[in-house]
């Protein structure tokens, strides 16, 4: 009997996967275990896999289809097996089909152009009274038809155009000025006329477009037009977690200044011996590998932070998994470095490496990048000083690392030139208390300042 393969949830906080390849097509027998699909989830593109035997009778969604967890992807069943009454029983997923704006492009490219949401009001009755002077929104130049609507129904505070003044009566205009204002976001209340009792005329908007064009590009070069940028399924994860950490969360923020010289030395000092060995054997360690290190340090020795709030109860855990948050086209990751306390900083650099290569191809499993224990998130590459962090539940505490920077510094009672590291700690309230996080961050300060003290700590 023939069975629909869904959309799996394949991530923890997966919602929702986009088709981005199929790997089998109709007529192909499948089993268990057999890749079918790549599927784009809210942190990485993963492997779907079949849960029957048999073959693909139907695909339902092809490739860029967007479907929810759960929702009929494809029916699989015995070779010929007549599948109509099932298919009749899969709701129809609206979601699926192209937006508005997407059938308005394809309509125009295909010289049929069409607005989108045309069965809402015409948008220019909106603002003016009705008039046959003035031409509806299907009859708007479909290359600037989205902007123009936009304009006249006063949602661009740049651009808008009214075609009534400001006590409510109409601007007195010809009909072809005024679809000229139209097309071009020309606000009426700006334009002079010079026609019978003030009448706006064709050329008095032309006048106006001509010295703002003018204008705008003596001044500031080309306008750059709005572009609505589609929320992927990793920003749409990001923005509801985050938004759900920052209000249910209460954050508090600690900041302390290391002095990095020692770091620095340090690092150098490893670099300088790695030459000596052979190139295979190599790592370029990074002052962030020597953070993840210090951190994962410092964490095994205060158990309160690295912690996690359960309602009822705090879990203090036994193992130290530290984060690192990695930057994507279209959002973030935070691969793990699971039992970071028991690894060299050489390991540590190598998976760091490795981890975020992987991150930045989406091609990380979900253990990769979920149940850590703290994170760290480094802007420090970017030159930003210091900054704080919302939290990545459910974990309690998440570190914000800034640059290194050259500052005064006191040193035997004497001010000298300093290379400083700002750190910040953001806290949940609930698990941590200021002196808890306090005494966390001193430990660490002194961790980086004499990293020598990092190896004997475990």
């Amino acid at each position: 009997m023939a069975k629909i393969q869904e959309m799996t949830q394949l991530s923890p906080t997966m919602e929702e996967g986009t088709i981005v390849k199929w790997l089998k097509k109709e007529g192909d027998s499948v089993s268990p275990g057999d890749i079918i699909a790549e599927v784009e989830t809210d942190k990485a593109v993963m492997e779907m896999e079949a849960f029957e035997t048999g073959v693909i009778l139907k695909i339902l969604h092809t490739e860029g289809a967007k479907l929810k967890v759960g929702e009929a992807l494809a029916v699989i069943g015995k070779p010929g097996e007549d599948v109509s009454s099932l298919l009749a029983g899969i709701p129809q997923k609206s979601s699926s089909a192209p937006s508005p704006v997407t059938q308005a492009v394809a309509s125009k490219e295909n010289g049929n152009p069409t607005t989108p949401q045309q069965e809402k009001p015409d948008p220019v009755a909106v603002v003016a009274s009705p008039t046959k002077e003035i031409p509806s929104a299907n009859a708007l130049p479909q290359s600037k038809t989205s902007t123009s609507i936009n304009s006249v129904t006063g949602l661009t505070g740049v651009t808008g155009v009214n075609l009534t003044n400001r006590g409510g009566l109409r601007v007195l205009a010809s009909p072809l000025a005024k679809s000229i204002a139209i097309e071009n976001g020309i606000d009426l209340h700006s334009v002079i006329g010079t026609g019978p009792e003030g009448r706006i005329t064709k050329n008095d908007v032309l006048d106006t477009l001509n010295k703002g064009t003018n204008s705008r590009s003596s001044a500031a070069g080309p306008s750059r037009l709005d572009e609505v940028v589609t929320l992927n399924g990793m920003r749409k994860t990001i923005a509801k977690r985050l938004t759900e950490s920052k209000q249910n969360l209460p954050h508090f923020y600690l900041n302390v200044d290391v002095n990095a010289k020692a770091m620095e030395d340090f690092r150098a000092d490893l670099l300088e011996f790695q030459k000596h060995l052979d190139p295979e054997l190599q790592v370029k360690v990074s002052l962030n590998d020597i953070i993840v290190k210090a951190t994962a340090a410092a964490l095994r020795l205060h158990p309160k932070v690295n912690a996690s709030f359960q309602g009822d109860s705090i879990l203090q855990f036994g193992r130290v998994d530290v984060g690192i948050a990695v930057s994507l086209d279209g959002g973030l990751l935070t691969p793990v470095i699971r039992n970071a306390d028991t690894k060299s900083i050489i390991e540590i650099s190598k998976e760091v490496k490795e981890l975020a290569k992987r991150a930045r191809e989406r091609k990380l499993k979900p253990e990769e990048f979920s149940n850590g224990t703290f994170t760290i998130s480094n802007l420090g590459m970017y030159g930003i000083s210091r900054f704080t962090a919302i939290i990545n539940e459910p974990e309690s505490a998440i570190l914000a690392v800034g640059s290194v920077e050259e500052k005064p510094v006191v040193e035997n009672g004497v001010v000298v030139a300093g290379r400083v590291l700002s750190l910040t700690l953001s806290c949940d309230h609930r698990v941590i208390d200021g002196a808890v996080g306090a005494e966390f961050l001193k430990t660490l300060k002194t961790l980086l300042e004499r990293p020598s003290l990092i190896a004997g700590v475990i």
